[in-house]
């Protein structure tokens, strides 16, 4: 897979994720989160819950359940998680994604 995020984004602070395998750069604003993610085929991420999320598969691919209702979604596919519903996702391939989280404060700097 070619490189698809540019330097100006991999030098933006680094999330302090806690999922094995996943790194994320944060933009932050106000309000809100930008999460630029490049995951590894890590398997499975463990079912939680947050503040609302939006996001879009750049590369790769992606089993999201979202409320017990699971779709794979690639490259192009976007999704909308509302606030406090339980999700979980599948990583067998190499994924890139960019989230927005309306929480001001879903993850911090490492």
């Amino acid at each position: 897979m070619k490189k698809v995020f540019p330097e100006f984004i991999t030098n933006l602070p680094e999330a302090n994720i806690t999922f094995e395998g996943i790194t994320g750069w944060l933009l932050q604003g106000d309000n809100r989160q930008v999460v630029f993610l490049e995951i590894e085929p890590v398997g499975a991420v463990t079912p939680h819950s947050h503040g609302e999320q939006w996001g879009i598969v750049v590369e790769g691919e992606m089993e999201l359940t979202i409320g017990g209702v699971a779709e794979t979604f690639k490259k192009g596919d976007f999704y909308h998680i509302p606030a406090g519903v339980i999700h979980s996702a599948v990583f067998r391939k190499k994924t890139l994604a960019v989230d927005v989280f309306a929480d001001k404060d879903r993850y911090r700097t490492k």
